[in-house]
C-alpha cells in the first residue's frame, strides 16, 4: 500500500518542493500536499477492474458479512484507490514470482510460552532379540518386521540383495491389484543393496537399517528420480537434489525400491494412475493420502515406508490398512526437499507394521535441518525394556459411545487398565474446531497459486466438490482477516491441549474422531496408530464425498477388517508413545495377522 501511496506523489513531489521554494505563502493547487505530509490510504491511482455495490452485495455471501447500501457504496467506490493495488504482486506491472521453497515468514511453534516439551535426553535402547531361523517362504521374510530383518542381515543369514529381490518381486506380483508404486527402481535398488551387503561383510555395519528395502511417499524428492506428487502436473518433475529424509536413509544404508502414489497433491488415495486400493479389502481405497505407503507396508510390498500428514494422511491409511503410523511431533522431522502443502501443518513420518519398527525409523529421520524454517532441534528417549506401568492415560467417556468408536477402541482403554497404565476422563470445550480449517485452505492454495491460475490443476483427475482444484479456487475467497482470527483461535485450542497435557501423559482416541484429528494436527501434537482388533464392515470406506451416482460397494455377509486405535502424545515425547503403544500392541496380539492373498 506505501509502495501505491508513492505512486501518486510521485508525479507531484517536485511541482511541490518548487511551489514551497519559490512561491512563498502562494495558496496550493487543488490535489497538491504540503511539505511533510505522510502518504494516506484512498489516494492511489485506481487500478483493476471496476467494481459495483453489487460486487460487494454478491461477495458478502461468500465471507458471511453484512453492510448497509451506504457501506457498499462506499466500499465500491473507493475498492479501486484502496485495495486493487494490494494484487499488484501477482497482477502487474512488477509481477514478482515465489520460489516453491519460499516458505512464509512467520511460523507455528507448537510449544507455548512457558511450557516445556520433550526428554531432556537421548536414549534409544532397542530389545536384544533372537531373530530364530530365517524363514523359508519369502512371503514370511517380506512380513517380517524390521527390527527382525536387521538382526538376519548384521548375522549374514539374509543378504540385502536377497531381501531386496524378495520385495521388487512382491512389487511386480501385486501391484497391479493395489496401484502403490508410482515409480520402480528395480535397478538402483540393487545396485544399493549390494553396496550394503560389501559393506557388512568389510565390517561396517551401519546399523538397523543398514540394507533394509523401503519405499517413499512420492513428494519426497529423489534426486535424479521423479517426484510427481501424484498429479498429472508433475508427473515429469524430476529434482536435482534429495530431500532431507530421503538423505538420512541413504546415510543408515537403507534401500529405497520405489516411490510409492499418493492422493493428487496429498488429498485421499486417487492419483493419475487411478486409485490405490486397500490389500485387506480390495473394493475399496487405501485412504491417503499416503495410499501407497498404506497399501504397500500391508502388502508386504517393503519393509516400511516414509508417509506425510496435514491432517489425518499418515493416521486413516494406518487405521483402514492395520498399520503402524506414528505422526511425529510438528518441528521433529525435517520436511526439506518434501512438498509442500500446508507449512504450519505438514509432517513427515514412518509406516510400519510394528510399534518398534516405527520408533526405529524415527529415531534415524528426526533432528534439525536448515532448509525446513520449522525444524527444531529434538530429543528422543525410548526404551524398549521399560514398562508402561504408570503411564496416565486420558480418554473422552463421550467419544467412547458414539461414532466413530467401535468395540475395539472400547477394548483398548480395557488393555489400557490391563497394562497397568491409569485411565483419566478428560474433557475439552465444544468449540467450532473445523473453523481452523481456513488455516490449511488458505496455505495450501497460496502454496499451489500458481498451478491455480494457470489452470494447472484442470490437468488432474479429480474435478468433484471435494478435490483440491475445486478448493483452491474457493479459498481465493476466504477471508484474510479470518486466518488471523483462526490463528488467534489456534492458540487457544494449543492453551487448552497444554491444559489437558498437564493433567495426563497421553491421550487414547478413536482414530478418525474428527475433532481430535484437526486439534493435534494444527497443535502439533505426535500420535501413534496401531491396529488394535478387526471390525466387520457392509459397505466400502471413502474418503471422498458421497456420490449417489457411483454408490460404493457393499457386502453380505460383511467383512473383517483391521482396526486401530490412536494414541496422542506430549510435544517431542514420542518415546513415551512408543512405549505405551508397545505395551499395548504386546496386549492386543493382532500384528501378525497378513492380508489374504499377499
Amino acid at each position: 500500500m506505501a509502495n501505491s501511496r508513492r505512486h501518486f506523489l510521485k508525479g507531484t513531489s517536485l511541482a511541490l518542493l518548487g511551489a514551497a521554494a519559490g512561491c512563498g505563502g502562494k495558496q496550493q493547487k487543488p490535489g497538491q500536499l504540503p511539505p511533510g505530509a505522510p502518504p494516506a490510504f484512498g489516494t492511489s491511482p485506481p487500478v483493476g477492474p471496476e467494481v459495483s455495490s453489487s460486487t460487494f452485495a454478491a461477495a458478502e455471501k461468500l465471507v458471511q458479512v453484512d453492510l448497509t447500501a451506504p457501506e457498499l457504496q462506499q466500499a465500491a467506490s473507493s475498492w479501486r484507490a484502496n485495495m486493487a493495488a494490494l494484487y499488484e504482486r501477482r497482477n502487474g506491472p512488477r509481477k514478482i514470482a515465489l520460489e516453491s521453497a519460499a516458505a512464509p515468514y512467520s511460523r507455528w511453534d507448537p510449544i507455548l510460552p512457558g511450557e516445556k516439551a520433550g526428554p531432556s535426553k537421548d536414549r534409544f535402547i532397542l530389545r536384544k532379540i533372537d531373530p530364530g531361523p530365517l524363514p523359508a517362504k519369502d512371503e514370511d521374510i517380506a512380513f517380517a518386521p524390521v527390527t527382525q530383518l536387521a538382526r538376519w542381515i548384521e548375522q549374514r543369514k539374509l543378504t540385502s540383495v536377497r531381501l531386496t529381490q524378495i520385495y521388487l518381486d512382491r512389487i511386480q506380483k501385486f501391484d497391479s491389484k493395489l496401484r502403490c508404486v508410482i515409480t520402480l527402481l528395480r535397478d538402483s535398488a540393487l545396485a544399493q543393496a549390494k553396496k550394503a551387503d560389501d559393506e557388512i561383510a568389510a565390517g561396517k555395519y551401519r546399523g538397523p537399517l543398514h540394507g533394509i528395502p523401503w519405499g517413499a511417499k512420492d513428494l519426497l524428492d529423489t534426486a535424479g528420480i521423479p517426484t510427481t506428487y501424484g498429479a498429472e502436473p508433475f508427473r515429469n518433475r524430476v529434482p536435482e537434489t534429495d530431500a532431507a529424509v530421503v538423505k538420512r536413509l541413504h546415510d543408515a544404508g537403507a534401500v529405497l525400491v520405489a516411490k510409492l502414489s499418493m492422493g493428487a497433491l496429498a488429498l485421499n488415495d486417487i492419483w493419475f494412475g487411478g486409485q490405490t486400493m486397500n490389500p485387506w479389502l480390495l473394493e475399496e481405497g487405501s485412504s491417503g493420502s499416503s495410499a501407497g505407503p498404506g497399501a504397500a507396508t500391508a502388502a508386504g510390498l517393503v519393509a516400511f515406508a516414509i508417509g506425510s500428514e496435514t491432517e489425518g494422511s499418515i493416521v486413516s491409511p494406518s487405521t483402514r490398512c492395520g498399520l503402524t503410523g506414528l505422526r511425529p511431533t510438528y518441528g521433529r522431522v525435517p520436511r526439506t526437499g518434501a512438498m509442500t502443502l500446508c507449512w504450519s501443518l505438514d509432517k513427515l513420518g514412518p509406516m510400519t507394521r510394528s510399534v518398534t519398527d516405527a520408533i526405529l525409523v524415527l529415531n534415524a529421520i528426526s533432528g534439525f535441518d536448515a532448509g525446513d524454517l520449522s525444524s527444531v532441534p529434538s530429543k528422543l528417549d525410548f526404551d524398549a525394556e521399560a514398562s508402561g506401568k504408570g503411564i496416565r492415560v486420558g480418554y473422552f467417556p463421550a467419544w467412547m459411545k458414539e461414532l466413530p468408536a467401535t468395540d475395539v477402541d472400547r477394548s483398548a482403554l480395557e488393555a489400557v487398565k490391563k497394562a497397568g497404565m491409569i485411565p483419566v476422563e478428560v474433557s475439552i470445550p465444544d468449540w467450532p474446531y473445523d473453523s481452523l480449517n481456513v488455516i490449511l485452505f488458505a496455505e495450501s492454495a497460496a502454496a499451489f497459486e500458481e498451478l491455480t491460475l494457470s489452470h494447472g490443476v484442470d490437468q488432474m483427475k479429480m474435478q468433484v466438490i471435494d478435490a483440491w482444484p475445486n478448493l483452491f479456487r474457493q479459498s481465493r475467497f476466504l477471508s484474510a482477516v479470518d486466518l488471523v482470527q483462526s490463528d488467534r483461535f489456534r492458540r487457544n485450542v494449543a492453551m487448552e491441549m497444554a491444559r489437558v497435557f498437564r493433567e495426563v501423559d497421553l491421550l487414547l482416541v478413536p482414530s478418525l474422531r474428527d475433532e481430535m484429528l484437526t486439534i493435534t494436527n494444527y497443535t502439533g501434537h505426535p500420535s501413534l496408530t496401531l491396529r488394535a482388533g478387526f471390525v466387520q464392515v457392509s459397505t466400502a470406506r471413502s474418503d471422498w464425498a458421497p456420490d449417489p451416482a457411483h454408490p460404493l460397494p457393499t457386502f453380505t455377509p460383511p467383512r473383517r477388517v483391521p482396526h486401530g486405535v490412536t494414541l496422542i502424545g506430549r510435544l517431542f515425547d514420542e518415546g513415551t508413545l512408543a512405549r505405551a503403544g508397545l505395551a499395548l500392541e504386546n496386549i492386543f496380539g493382532v500384528t501378525v495377522e497378513r492380508p489374504q492373498g499377499f
